[in-house]
């Protein structure tokens, strides 16, 4: 048991060491010096580049680890649904995990949700090159990893709503809840048994909570 839970350890210890040293390496290549901007983190971001997941917290790069099995289940779950139904009310587009969202500028901040709606509406309103939207999404979806702290999905969270998201549903697959923000409002948290609309937001979107979790089958 001591063996496994070392060896485990140590893998993750030089991942970590193998994504840091891919940063550095990338941020050399693009003359960064100091705070990094959305067009350099976008050619990190690219896969033929690097193996690694990078996010821009007001200029500075933040390299994340990939989420387990049981957080892309979950996310990919609320996904699938999102989908289906913003395509059958062509309500607008949806985005993937890993999709980056240009938030803010001067420091540049580039966040990526577990998923996303943007409608119509909101779209018209930017161009698009291909790259990071310039926008926050109408309303996205966040998944509690493991060893996500609290803190720090709140803070993500109010970056979000002060970036102009309208919704912000964060499920958690640990405690099987869904905990759903708005703008100047409080948050509200769906358990066992409640489903939560997401109303003109997203065409009156539902989620089902014990679908989302497979509770009770």
């Amino acid at each position: 048991m001591s063996t496994t839970s070392g060896t485990s350890s140590e893998f993750s210890n030089n991942f970590r060491n193998e994504l840091q040293s891919e940063l550095e390496r990338d941020l050399e290549a693009a003359g960064a010096t100091g705070l990094v901007t959305a067009e350099q983190l976008l050619t990190m971001s690219n896969p033929s580049a690097n193996a690694g997941r990078f996010e821009l917290i007001e200029g500075v790069v933040k390299a994340m680890a990939s989420a387990g099995s049981e957080h892309g289940k979950i996310a990919s779950r609320i996904l699938t649904r999102l989908v289906v139904f913003v395509e059958e009310n062509d309500l607008g587009e949806t985005y993937a995990a890993e999709t980056g969202f240009l938030i803010a500028r001067d420091p540049d901040t580039v966040r990526a949700p577990d998923a996303a709606f943007l409608s119509h509406q909101s779209l018209a309103k930017v161009e698009s090159d291909g790259g990071f939207l310039p926008l926050a999404p109408d309303l996205l979806v966040e998944v509690v990893s493991p060893g996500d702290f609290f803190s720090s999905v709140e803070a993500k969270t109010r970056q979000w709503l002060e970036a102009g998201t309208r919704v912000v549903i964060v499920a958690d697959p640990a405690n099987q809840t869904l905990r759903v923000y708005f703008p100047k409002q409080d948050s509200q948290t769906f358990g066992v048994g409640d489903r939560f609309s997401a109303g003109d937001v997203c065409g009156g979107w539902q989620v089902d909570v014990n679908d989302i979790f497979r509770i009770g089958t």
